[in-house]
């Protein structure tokens, strides 16, 4: 690039879980050198799935060459997976990026992009499974890492995700100081964050608070396999 800028974007669109997004952008937008950019078609306000709404800083169009893309998770990722001009978007970027990078759900976006293909890649645990389809292997890890695919797990993983990304960028003692100053120090009230702390009764009814989700998903998930498949 002819700047000395890191330029790092992060996704937007209509029903984001907002934290997989503010997440590592309250941690990447502190690695020195860095630039923020919040992408989606347009720079109209994007409700969340919090009850809020973001502002992208800038359009698909107008977005200049990125160092880091990242997709965040959210109720409206199913949407996305055959949306073609996002995945087009996405595939674009991707090509000269350092790292492709998603948060939760997002992993299934850049999956539908063929972005993950042949890769490990993390995702929140009730969609985990669904990466196999476009020849992703799914891990069950807090961030995971294979080349420069960095993918964290559900949600909150967003925050460890951004101190290992810029841990990449800047360097790891950058990293903890940025961890330091955003006293990131979690002492969680429960212990009970993941599906193997949480207990079978408590996933099952999990699960079963979900079907009617998972079902959905499931069948945009083969939708978007079987269009990546016919691209190739």
């Amino acid at each position: 690039m002819s700047d000395a800028t890191i330029h790092i974007g992060i996704l937007l669109y209509p029903n984001v879980t907002q934290l997989d997004a503010t997440g590592p952008a309250q941690v990447l937008s502190r690695v020195p050198g860095a630039k923020v950019h919040m992408i989606w078609k347009t720079k109209d306000p994007i409700p969340t799935d919090a009850g809020f709404a973001i502002l992208p800083t800038t359009t698909f169009a107008e977005c200049p060459k990125l160092d880091v893309i990242c997709v965040p998770g959210g109720a409206g990722q199913a949407a996305l997976m055959n949306d073609e001009e996002t995945l087009g978007f996405l595939r674009q970027q991707a090509a000269g990026a350092r790292y492709v990078t998603s948060v939760c759900t997002g992993s299934l976006v850049l999956a539908a992009a063929g972005l993950l293909k042949g890769y490990k890649a993390g995702c929140h645990w009730a969609w985990r499974e669904m990466l196999r389809p476009f020849g992703a292997e799914p891990v069950a890890e807090r961030v995971v890492r294979d080349r420069n695919r960095i993918t964290g797990g559900g949600v909150t993983a967003g925050i460890d995700f951004g101190f290992v990304v810029a841990a990449e960028l800047a360097g790891e003692e950058a990293a903890k100081m940025i961890q330091l100053f955003l006293e990131y120090d979690p002492q969680a009230p429960f212990d009970c964050g993941s599906p193997e702390k949480a207990g079978a009764e408590r996933v099952a009814k999990a699960r079963e608070m979900m079907a009617r989700l998972l079902a959905e998903r499931q069948k945009t998930t083969e939708a978007a396999a079987a269009a990546m498949a016919a691209r190739h």
